[in-house]
């Protein structure tokens, strides 16, 4: 049930509306908007009488959300949900890029890439620390050692960092190094785990199982913001079909759908996508053009001996092109991205 207060009723009455609820066995959550403030109420809410909630002093209004997703759902919150991490800004009107190579290798090699994906324009390092693989004899990743190497070359280049996290015993830790945790395809409906993100302080970064519905995808989301983390960013990352040529199939009608049933932000995964260098390009200039409200890009300069997803990583001179690229598409439908700069 959502509950919408009228607009500059004092906020007495607001706290009076949340204690009865807190009194009758329900989770309230709070979100201002710039007219009006929601209640979004969770829990069982077929025995709450819709009546006696909007004759209560301060309510405009008290409906029922027919989708399984609550807070995630744009009839819980209809204005798109904007954060800021430092200077960038999640969900507004940039599409911001994330950029980096798929594993840390050395402290030597994710400081060069980070230098190259700032100097094109590149907002947030992304990079591996901890990988899950499909054979367990491939490389698994550096570990706190890798954590340490990417926070420091993030802060040497201003940029934000995001990494992934595999197990909810991992999430402390990397609490401690990264700016915005991310949860990959494997992990999306690993329920133990995302339900703990809900606790995290980090925003976090959901990506699109390879398998899932958009339901199942906005689910995953439901967890983690019913437990209280409510910047989370979607991904879509391509999912299995049948076709066998590409890694995956990049669904870039995912981006429109997700936008209208959702308010959270949505970014897309062309790397991972589509797993052919050549074809990243296309499919991240498909996806800025779809709406999308940030990409992420796998970059390496060595990709022919790169430890992890060589194959689908861009040459650094490759990225500047896709960000020039996708700077005019940006501005044909109202959105920017950022500039090159000197570091």
């Amino acid at each position: 049930m959502v509950i919408l207060m009228e607009k500059n009723t004092p906020e007495v009455n607001v706290e009076r509306v949340i204690e009865y609820l807190d009194k009758a066995g329900y989770d309230v959550h709070r979100s201002t908007g710039v007219e009006h403030i929601l209640l979004g109420v969770i829990g069982d809410t077929a025995r709450l009488d819709i009546r006696t909630m909007q004759l209560m002093d301060g309510v405009a209004d008290a409906y029922r959300i027919t989708a399984p997703y609550k807070l995630v759902s744009r009839e819980f919150k209809s204005d798109d949900t904007i954060f800021k991490i430092g200077d960038v800004t999640f969900g507004g009107d940039e599409t911001v890029v994330m950029a980096g190579p798929c594993s840390i290798e050395s402290e030597d090699q994710i400081m060069r890439i980070a230098e190259k994906v700032a100097r094109a324009g590149a907002r947030v390092l992304r990079g591996g620390a901890f990988k899950p693989r499909t054979s367990p004899y491939s490389f698994q990743g550096m570990g706190e050692e890798g954590l340490k190497y990417m926070r420091a070359a993030a802060d040497k280049f201003g940029l934000l960092m995001i990494t992934e996290v595999m197990d909810k015993d991992q999430i402390e830790l990397v609490e401690e190094y990264t700016d915005i945790i991310q949860v990959g395809a494997r992990n999306m409906q690993n329920f133990t785990f995302i339900r703990a993100l809900g606790k995290a302080r980090k925003p976090v970064f959901l990506k699109r199982g390879i398998s899932a519905t958009y339901k199942e995808w906005l689910m995953a989301a439901e967890y983690i913001l019913s437990g209280g983390n409510r910047n989370v960013i979607f991904c879509e990352r391509g999912i299995r079909t049948f076709e066998s040529y590409t890694r995956n199939t990049m669904d870039i009608g995912a981006i429109p759908v997700i936008q209208k049933l959702s308010h959270l932000p949505v970014f897309a995964d062309p790397s991972h996508g589509i797993g052919l260098r050549d074809k990243v390009l296309p499919m991240a200039r498909a996806a800025v053009a779809a709406g999308a409200h940030g990409l992420m890009i796998e970059v390496h300069d060595d990709p022919d001996h790169a430890f992890s997803d060589g194959a689908q990583s861009l040459y650094p001179e490759q990225f500047e092109e896709l960000m020039s690229q996708i700077r005019v598409i940006a501005e044909v439908i109202g959105r920017k991205v950022a500039e090159p700069v000197a570091v």
